[in-house]
């Protein structure tokens, strides 16, 4: 049996899950909060325990060691030399990475070069991996990334019709994210449907405060609604999704503000919060939308339309839609938000919905379709981080 450790290196978080194979139970799962600051908060479940603890965590070496130190603590592990394996979440991969790989410098230098397409993500997930590196110095290291599941793509899929000089001397093409929860919802779905992920067709909707769909043909992503940043693609908690791109000057004209302020304004005051001005959680929206409220409303109206809209796409794309499945935050648990877009898409699908059942569950696995609908629906509560502990096995054959 060995001990492996999937890792989630934000700017300012860590979160952590320590398994041990071969047959992945969880031992450890843990987050820290508030990196860089004096009242950091720690969280750690063990055994259906959860401890959770306000502490001083200045830096990423400080939160890598207070995570290694409440495993040893809380965890049924007697020394850090157990863990044999740390399987890295990386944003972005660019065309470098098609699937995950074991770290070398090459590959960790390939990763920092890729930085500028992901300025907010790939350094954090990087300084994650070197503070683990430092701390655990028998254990291998792999990075497994959001874009590679998205590599399948045809150019036909990912290119932008942009001057082609563009994409060849800053590879400005699209990329996709979320592909860990894509790969293991898709594989997830095709298992509850009793068949091989060769032999179905998938859409998948990770919908959280971030969204993105993809259409997964035959086990493989043949498109996907985030493009060359997680801005694009459909509308999200914060983030505008696609917008006409000549909006963005005449704002600029209009408003004063600079491109940066602007592009803030984008990412961090548009989507749900821009539209309702109320919040950018879908729980917030959906009671205010119970409660008749006009721009909850419309906002609950335009969030189920756009993804919609993609489902569509994805239908022609495909030609055969076998299953939907919807995941995340919003995904898993929002019984408003399943409905409108199921109400929308039901007959092109020949969906038949238990509305009922529906509205009862929350966060779990099941079925949502009836028997004779032709096609199914599901909730698949997303698992990346064992994604990235099965790879990081698999790879490191351990």
């Amino acid at each position: 049996m060995s001990k492996i450790l999937s890792v989630n290196a934000g700017s300012s978080s860590l979160k952590y899950q320590l398994y041990e194979t071969p047959e992945f139970d969880v031992l450890a799962s843990g987050q820290i909060e508030r990196i860089g600051k004096e009242d950091a908060i720690v969280t750690i479940t063990t055994n259906g325990d959860k401890h959770k603890k306000t502490v001083s965590v200045l830096d990423h070496q400080a939160a890598v060691a207070t995570a290694l130190e409440d495993i040893l603590k809380y965890s049924e592990i007697e020394s850090l030399d157990e863990i044999v394996g740390v399987g890295h979440r990386i944003v972005h991969g660019g065309e470098i990475f098609s699937e995950s790989v074991k770290t070398t410098d090459k590959v960790v230098q390939d990763v920092e070069d890729l930085s500028q397409l992901a300025p907010l993500h790939n350094p954090a997930n990087l300084t994650g991996y070197y503070e683990f590196k430092k701390a655990l110095k028998s254990a291998e290291h792999v990075f497994v990334f959001d874009t590679a599941f998205h590599q399948t793509m045809e150019a036909k899929a990912f290119m932008y019709p942009l001057p082609y000089s563009y994409y060849e001397k800053y590879h400005v093409r699209k990329y996709g994210m979320h592909g860990t929860s894509h790969k293991y919802v898709a594989n997830r779905t095709a298992e509850l449907l009793g068949k091989n992920p060769k032999d179905v067709n998938i859409i998948v909707c990770h919908l959280g405060n971030g969204a993105s769909l993809s259409a997964v043909k035959a086990g493989k992503v043949i498109d996907t609604s985030m493009g060359f940043t997680p801005l694009s693609g459909v509308m999200m908690g914060t983030r505008t999704g696609d917008v006409d791109p000549a909006v963005f000057p005449y704002l600029l004209e209009q408003t004063g503000l600079d491109p940066q302020e602007l592009i803030d304004v984008y990412n961090k005051e548009s989507g749900m919060l821009g539209v309702s001005d109320i919040s950018n959680d879908a729980r917030d929206i959906e009671e205010a939308t119970e409660a008749g409220v006009p721009r909850a409303i419309l906002t609950s109206e335009m969030y189920a339309y756009r993804i919609a809209n993609f489902i569509g796409s994805y239908l022609i794309q495909l030609g055969r839609v076998d299953a939907i499945a919807f995941t995340a935050g919003i995904g898993e648990y929002d019984k408003g938000v399943r409905r409108r877009i199921i109400e929308i898409v039901s007959e092109a699908l020949g969906i038949v919905f238990d509305y009922e059942l529906n509205a009862k569950v929350r966060g779990v696995e099941v079925e949502l379709s009836k028997p004779n609908s032709k096609t199914k629906v599901f909730i698949v509560p997303t698992d990346e981080e064992l994604v990235i502990a099965q790879d990081t096995q698999r790879i490191l054959g351990i």
